[in-house]
């Protein structure tokens, strides 16, 4: 079996983005905002939107099953205030669960938090809940930088985000450290924002004792972990110099990376320098990267031709097509369970 963790709904029907413009047009106006019932999708609109689009691409490149969540950049927890967020992530995560309902052998829910810069993280545990209690949703993605560039928010071992690991924790999730677009001229959002947070997530980890009160606590770190596999001897070296234990012990029982990475030699990399046990299959197909590479005719997100393709044994591409997630996902791992899978 072949587990894609890390999957957005970036083709969702044109009738979402335009609710939301309509959210963002009424902030500071005198117009009210509109209502959530007002979004009208039909099911036939999303099995349209995900058959030709994900599904397609996943029956093409083997793919069984994929942890689907909100668009990344469309969450933009910078816009407005908290309520602004509370309704626009509510409304996207139930569009995702329509879609695991719909598709329950290939999609299953990651849910967006709605998140809000400078607010107590206390407000997105009813939403953790909902999303697991009631969707059975399996993972949710934690925006390290609610503000969209501008990192404003406390680092990540900070007690600020505590509320939500307690929850993480109590429902045995992970979170994918995943920003959102970036408002700051100075970072591209997916060509520099996205890698800089995923290397920036993972020092805040290093230079902290984190998991020391949160042993059980797992995050994946995307986008094969930014540039940390590149810098591995520089990681190693700066927890050496502030007296940590080894990265292996320090981290990597906690900490997780994905294949998001689009080319052969970036995935070459990444196996050989991280353990295989610390590697989750992804794509997050119809994303970042959506052309084909000249250089081999292929598109540059089937990244299962990469780890087809990586010096790996049987039993590596086990761990990181499936074991590793299902391990990692222990909910997931429990939904595959009652489908007899």
């Amino acid at each position: 079996m072949i587990i894609d963790i890390h999957g957005h709904y970036t083709t969702a029907p044109k009738a979402l983005e335009t609710w939301r413009q309509r959210q963002i047009a009424a902030l500071g106006a005198a117009g009210a905002a509109p209502r959530p019932d007002e979004l009208r999708i039909s099911d036939d609109e999303i099995r349209e939107s995900i058959e030709t689009n994900q599904l397609r691409k996943m029956r093409e490149r083997g793919i069984d099953l994929t942890v689907f969540s909100p668009r990344a950049s469309f969450m933009a927890h910078h816009v407005g205030d908290f309520g602004t967020s509370a309704t626009w992530a509510g409304l996207c995560n139930a569009l995702c669960h329509r879609v695991a309902q719909l598709f329950p052998e290939s999609f299953i829910g990651a849910a967006m938090l709605p998140q809000s810069p400078g607010v107590d993280t206390r407000t997105c545990v009813a939403e953790i809940d909902r999303c697991v209690n009631e969707y059975g949703f399996v993972a949710i993605n934690l925006n390290p930088d609610p503000s969209g560039g501008h990192w404003t928010s406390p680092p990540l071992s900070d007690r600020y985000w505590y509320p939500v690991y307690e929850r993480m924790v109590e429902h045995d999730i992970p979170a994918m450290i995943h920003v959102s677009t970036s408002c700051n001229a100075c970072f591209h959002t997916t060509g520099a924002h996205y890698l800089n947070a995923d290397t920036t997530a993972f020092m805040q980890c290093l230079t902290s004792d984190l998991f020391k009160d949160f042993p059980t606590l797992r995050f994946v770190i995307p986008h094969g972990g930014g540039a940390v596999p590149y810098h591995w001897g520089r990681f190693r070296g700066l927890a050496q110099e502030m007296n940590k234990p080894p990265l292996a012990e320090h981290l990597l029982r906690n900490v997780f990376f994905d294949t998001c990475v689009y080319h052969q030699p970036g995935i070459d990399l990444l196996t050989k320098v991280i353990p295989v046990e610390n590697v989750l299959f992804a794509s997050e197909m119809i994303g970042a990267v959506r052309g084909i590479d000249p250089e081999t005719g292929f598109p540059y997100d089937d990244t299962r031709r990469y780890i087809d393709a990586a010096r790996l044994d049987e039993a590596d591409r086990y761990k990181i097509y499936e074991g590793n997630a299902r391990r990692v996902y222990p909910r997931l791992a429990a939904a595959l369970a009652a489908q007899s899978r």
